[in-house]
């Protein structure tokens, strides 16, 4: 059941698709406090409460004993005291002695503060009391979870290469590099999709432009890679460079689609371009100009995008920056003591994402000015929005490969996220781990992390486990910045190791793909907690190393460096696939309980539920190039199973369950049947 309460005049963010009547009277379970104008709405926890949610974040999956502000940030060194990331994901779900869902839909910021104050008591206070407020009570946390799902509308689905191996590198500056990233993966014979562009295939940095002399025959580069089972994924950002004959700037100045000052000049802003405006993405005429935009890329062949800096990031304000150089003067020739060198480093620091800068400028909401720092949690949903919207204008059969950085509710029916620029600790691979689920709650399927971390310098054994987690992740990409030590599968000692790992993510391919596909037109999730499967098992709660994947998988990744194993709490009995690759691997049943498990670092684990199968198929250098008519099946015998495979062409926009399901079922006996979509020959692996 879903109840709606209205606070004064919210903002529409149309992060909602399914309509709810206002309830009145008071909010359930909540007690209002008015202190200065300001509202807070707490609500008393049990301690042995569990608040799970709030998509992107740092900390644990139980969300209990921080204060978590949704106010989008780029701030690439995310550590566990950070409030802020890089989205705004205002639903969360306690279960305990009471369970209930809360949906905060607000377009401003919001400090969520769970047991932080006070050990025991969960606060939400508003920067304003104008917000829509979603109470969700189910028969369970999933339930809640669904129902929530359904509120905001079904999530979006990638192209089905979008499920490869793909590699990115802020640095690779021409179509030489691109073609030695390629080679040196088919010669490996380590499986490969994509290969991603950073904002150095632009012509200096400019949105819809190419470099004409690193890639001078663009299109026909573009055919090049497909031709090798590759795509090209290049990076789309906010800022519009401002120069005289760049085509999409003077369109932009000249029908006003760009955000103002108070004045109604266009605001200026620094980004990797230098100067810049930014695309009023609130402005439906400008959103739908922004996302039109991408024809240009689209018609020389590219079949995806990647939307950066989108918070909106700024290195400065022209505001600003030219208030810190009108007092820089002030301080040459004075004694720089303590205090006034921190000052003078403070005014400094004080120019990128500074706070006072997204109060300078304003939006055009039909025909009202509204100020962004009041909706600013919605650029970077509208910036993807603008881009889903025009792809089903322009591309209306087929899929177009979408994530962003920044996002808000309702992003999730346009793309997917990646989780920022992660840096190359231990820490965030667990980080990684722990942001999953919590992400899949929000409807954002399409998910991952820059395997082996994007800032730093990463170590071989860090890539490798990172990349064993990473099996299981729809996103699946190893992307690092200028300057730090290449990370290729093929840049360290041990190819053949990363080349098979890599290849069992390729045999899952259709599994990954067939519970991502369920997920997404059921409103259900991919990754889980225990908890979420297991409810009646206290153990489950407290695990949150682990996670379960799809419907017949749980996945135990090694996450501290020099660990040669791991324990795991199996909420049942399971079978423990311990694998180096896809011909070399070893099978055990396991009692439900407590283990210790030895786990080289070549070595990944993974574990199936009895009752269940996991279909496998032979790897191969692309998706496109599996067989998935021959599917090998493990599982356990003496017990029947089945399992519902979703396969479809793609590529286009056709998703039915009903014409794309093939089960698989296995008898007790070790019989198969296949009905359905496809005539499988199928073989059984059983324990």
């Amino acid at each position: 059941m879903i109840r709606k309460y209205t606070y004064g005049k919210p903002f529409q963010t149309e992060a909602v698709v399914l309509q709810q009547k206002t309830e009145s009277g008071a909010l359930p379970y909540f007690q209002e406090i008015k202190e200065d104008g300001t509202l807070t709405l707490t609500y008393e926890m049990d301690p042995k409460d569990v608040v799970y949610g709030l998509g992107e974040n740092v900390r644990g999956i139980n969300k209990r004993g921080w204060i978590y502000e949704s106010r989008c940030m780029d701030d690439p060194v995310h550590v566990e005291t950070c409030h802020s990331l890089y989205a705004s994901h205002n639903f969360f779900v306690l279960s305990g002695k009471e369970t209930f869902g809360v949906f905060v839909d607000y377009a401003g910021i919001i400090s969520f503060d769970i047991g932080y104050t006070h050990l025991n008591q969960l606060s939400m206070t508003p920067q304003e009391s104008d917000m829509d407020i979603y109470i969700i009570e189910g028969e369970s946390v999933l339930d809640i979870v669904r129902q929530f799902r359904e509120l905001v509308g079904m999530s979006y689905i990638p192209p089905k290469w979008a499920f490869g191996y793909q590699q990115c590198r802020w640095s690779y500056m021409d179509e030489d590099e691109i073609r030695e990233v390629v080679k040196n993966h088919r010669e490996n014979h380590i499986p490969l999709d994509s290969v991603y562009l950073d904002i150095d295939y632009m012509e200096r940095y400019k949105d819809f432009s190419i470099n004409e002399e690193t890639f001078p025959k663009f299109p026909e580069f573009v055919q090049e890679m497909k031709d090798q089972h590759v795509r090209l994924v290049p990076i789309i950002d906010a800022g519009v460079k401002i120069e005289e004959g760049y085509d999409t700037y003077e369109e932009g100045v000249k029908n006003n689609y760009f955000c103002k000052n108070a004045d109604g000049t266009d605001f200026v802003a620094g980004v990797w371009p230098g100067r810049v405006h930014f695309p009023d993405m609130l402005n439906p005429k400008a959103r739908d100009w922004f996302g039109k935009s991408y024809k240009f890329l689209l018609d020389q062949g590219i079949e995806g995008f990647w939307n950066d800096m989108n918070e909106p990031a700024l290195f400065y304000s022209e505001e600003n920056l030219n208030n810190v150089f009108a007092k820089l003067g002030d301080y040459q020739g004075r004694n720089l003591d303590n205090d006034i060198y921190n000052e003078f480093l403070g005014m400094i620091h004080g120019l990128p994402n500074n706070r006072d800068d997204y109060k300078l400028f304003f939006h055009n909401v039909n025909g009202k000015m509204v100020r962004h720092d009041k909706v600013h949690n919605l650029f970077g949903y509208n910036m993807t929005r603008a881009a889903g919207e025009a792809f089903e204008e322009l591309e209306p059969d087929k899929r177009i490969l979408m994530f962003s950085r920044s996002s808000y509710v309702g992003m999730h029916r346009y793309g997917g996220i990646w989780m920022g620029d992660n840096k190359a600790w231990w820490a965030h691979l667990l980080m990684n781990l722990k942001m999953q689920p919590s992400l899949n709650m929000m409807g954002i399927l399409y998910t991952g992390a820059d395997i082996g971390g994007f800032g730093d310098d990463t170590t071989e054994d860090l890539v490798m486990r990172w990349t064993q987690f990473a099996l299981f992740s729809p996103l699946m990409r190893n992307h690092a910045a200028m300057g730090t030590r290449y990370q290729e599968a093929y840049s360290f000692d041990n190819t053949d190791t990363f080349r098979k790992i890599i290849e069992i993510r390729y045999a899952l391919v259709p599994y990954i793909y067939s519970e991502y596909m369920k997920a997404a037109i059921k409103n259900d999730m991919y990754f889980k907690p225990l908890s979420f499967v297991y409810p009646e098992d206290e153990h489950a709660a407290q695990v949150e190393d682990q996670l379960m994947v799809g419907e017949s998988l749980m996945c135990a990744p090694v996450y501290t460096q020099n660990a040669t194993g791991r324990y795991v709490y199996l909420p049942e009995d399971m079978l423990m696939i311990k694998a180096k690759g896809t011909e070399d691997y070893i099978c055990e049943k396991m009692t439900k309980g407590h283990h210790y498990v030895e786990v080289a670092l070549d070595e990944m684990l993974l574990f199936v539920r009895p009752g269940h199968i996991l279909p496998l198929v032979k790897p191969a250098d692309s998706v496109e190039q599996l067989d998935t008519d021959n599917v090998k099946v493990i599982g356990y015998k003496n017990q029947a199973a089945s399992y519902e495979m979703y396969d479809d062409n793609g590529f286009t926009r056709n998703y039915d369950l009903d014409k794309n399901i093939t089960t698989i079922k296995v008898s007790a006996d070790g019989d198969v049947e296949v009905e359905g979509a496809k005539t499988l020959k199928v073989t059984t692996e059983l324990y």
